[in-house]
């Protein structure tokens, strides 16, 4: 259990984030969302719970990262974990690609947690604490019209090889996490239809869809995510690559396709 403990999950608001957030509050965690202002967040703040804070915070920006763990630092005292979430995965072809779609993923993908682990580690040292990381099995095996956001999230692998070491002095554990693809994202809510649909032709063609397997629910995952966070001090999980179980079944990617398409035939 995780009595007492304290955290920050980033993209805390919906999808698997508010998943970790309910999962770690049942836990009896003390737990801080962070997410860019919303009605889902605001639906997070309305709760009367005394071990919950929801916190406005475009991971984005540094200065907004600073004042949100100091906030959450002024509400807890402490922190006693980081679980870097939060990410956008738009499928597009990098030569169509807008600067605004290739800023809004480095931003939030690799440059949001950069931030938040900046702001974190004083904090993280007093406790001995850890650094959670959420990454994604395009890095693995990358996806066509997802070749930007595998990019990220390759750097965001190494950013978490190379601080396992620079703080393993400190007494912070820095674990990585390679997520498989989970059912009930709404990381899709606001993709292009008709690049939604070549991009998921695409994947059936090449063997992406069959590799990627059925969808992992968000419990699951959060189980996984907590089983780190539950070790004893005394050992870490370097890496870890957590995937569905099931094969892809002929309904799988309907999970993920928004409404205005349809599935590949």
């Amino acid at each position: 259990m995780l009595n007492g403990k304290v955290g920050i999950v980033t993209g805390g608001s919906r999808g698997l984030g508010l998943q970790l957030v309910e999962s770690l509050l049942a836990q009896g965690a003390r737990v801080a969302a962070l997410a860019r202002p919303s009605a889902d967040l605001d639906a997070l703040a309305a709760r009367e719970n005394a071990n919950l804070a929801a916190i406005p915070c475009d991971i984005r920006d540094s200065a907004q990262v600073d004042a949100a763990v100091a906030a959450v630092i002024q509400r807890f005292g402490r922190l006693d974990f980081l679980i870097n979430n939060a990410a956008i995965f738009h499928p597009f072809k990098l030569e169509d690609s807008t600067p605004e779609q290739v800023q809004l993923h480095v931003g939030i993908n690799l440059l949001g947690p950069i931030w938040c682990i900046r702001a974190a580690i004083p904090h993280l040292r007093a406790t001995r604490g850890q650094i959670l990381s959420i990454s994604s099995e395009s890095v693995r095996m990358p996806f066509p019209y997802l070749s930007l956001y595998a990019a990220t999230k390759g750097g965001l692998e190494v950013l978490s090889a190379a601080l396992r070491e620079e703080l393993r002095e400190d007494g912070i554990r820095v674990t990585l996490l390679r997520s498989g693809s989970i059912s009930g994202s709404t990381g899709n809510k606001d993709w292009d239809p008709a690049v939604a649909e070549k991009f998921f032709a695409t994947i059936v063609r090449t063997g992406h869809a069959a590799f990627t397997g059925d969808f992992a629910t968000p419990e699951s995952m959060a189980k996984a995510v907590i089983s780190v966070l539950n070790l004893p001090s005394d050992v870490n999980v370097d890496f870890l690559e957590v995937r569905a179980a099931k094969a892809a079944g002929p309904d799988s990617l309907a999970k993920v396709i928004p409404p205005a398409t349809s599935p590949p035939a």
